[in-house]
């Protein structure tokens, strides 16, 4: 197997970087990880990840619910309970920043298709790109959505869509200056991006440690802070116009987060956790265990 390793920032370039502690990848190979941290850009990352053609094994769990849309366990039946919710908060979301109330939509890691079948019921033009055959597979049977394999990416034609959204996505993405770059081409003049990313300042992560869940080593390859995001997008000429609080991220993290920490979900603790986090966000969406981010071309 082919490993990363980085000498520099993967975001910013720096060689200003040093190991900051070993994560548990506690969902597939239970394997530890080292995650490392640039002290120029904040950018926080996964060192020796499985390169491309070989992290696809540690995707490959039948609870990772991205892939597989699945209701078992206590934690996933909870996300299924809110899911409703949070895809018409996003089409408000997308609605609101385009100005438009249809428009071309390119959704990267579209999962099992949930979020593109919200964008195309209410009228929008969709294009979703998803590596995962098993969770393409899916969204066609759920659905009755095409999703398309990511490197189609470089066939799409420039200037092309209205919106770009990357959902709890970018974190996973290797070519990460590529897909920037990409997506910048790929947006209409005035077009927006939106990103969302767990935020490891936030109280969650810091009260968690190497516990936080966001982590989510070796899939996530990189932790973002607001800092090195803006530094990021600034890097591949977008302008960010906004920043969103996820406010049901901090409670879902924190869940998972307990069960890593004590073998056992332990629901109060996480709730009364993520209570907490959302608290110190308000009005300070910099502060939420998740932001989206908007930026304009």
């Amino acid at each position: 197997m082919e490993i990363v390793h980085y000498n520099n920032c993967p975001a910013c370039g720096s060689i200003n970087i040093s190991f900051l502690l070993k994560a548990k990848d506690e969902t597939v190979s239970h394997q530890y990880f080292e995650i490392w941290q640039c002290k120029d850009c904040t950018l926080r990352f996964t060192q020796d990840v499985p390169d491309e053609n070989h992290i696809g094994d540690y995707y490959k769990s039948s609870e990772y619910i991205s892939h597989s849309n699945t209701s078992k366990g206590f934690v996933n039946k909870l996300y299924h309970s809110v899911r409703s919710i949070t895809l018409q908060s996003k089409r408000r979301l997308i609605e609101k920043s385009s100005t438009k109330l249809k428009g071309s939509l390119l959704d990267i890691g579209a999962g099992t298709g949930a979020f593109a079948s919200t964008m195309r019921n209410a009228g929008w033009n969709i294009t979703g790109l998803e590596p995962d055959i098993t969770a393409r597979g899916n969204a066609k049977n759920n659905f009755d959505i095409d999703l398309l394999p990511s490197e189609n990416l470089f066939t799409l034609h420039p200037d092309s869509f209205d919106v770009i959204t990357l959902w709890h996505v970018l974190e996973h993405v290797h070519q990460l200056h590529k897909y920037l770059d990409r997506f910048f081409s790929l947006l209409v003049e005035g077009g927006i991006l939106i990103i969302a990313v767990p935020n490891y300042t936030s109280y969650d992560a810091k009260s968690y440690s190497e516990k936080w869940a966001a982590y989510d080593v070796p899939r996530h390859l990189y932790h973002f802070s607001p800092r090195s995001m803006h530094q990021l997008l600034n890097k591949h000429r977008f302008k960010i116009i906004d920043q969103k609080p996820m406010w049901f991220d901090s409670f879902y993290v924190s869940l998972l987060s307990e069960k890593y920490t004590s073998g056992k979900t332990n629901f109060l603790k996480a709730v009364l956790k993520g209570s907490v986090s959302n608290l110190k966000s308000v009005g300070k969406p910099q502060n939420c265990s998740s932001i989206i981010y908007l930026a304009k071309k």
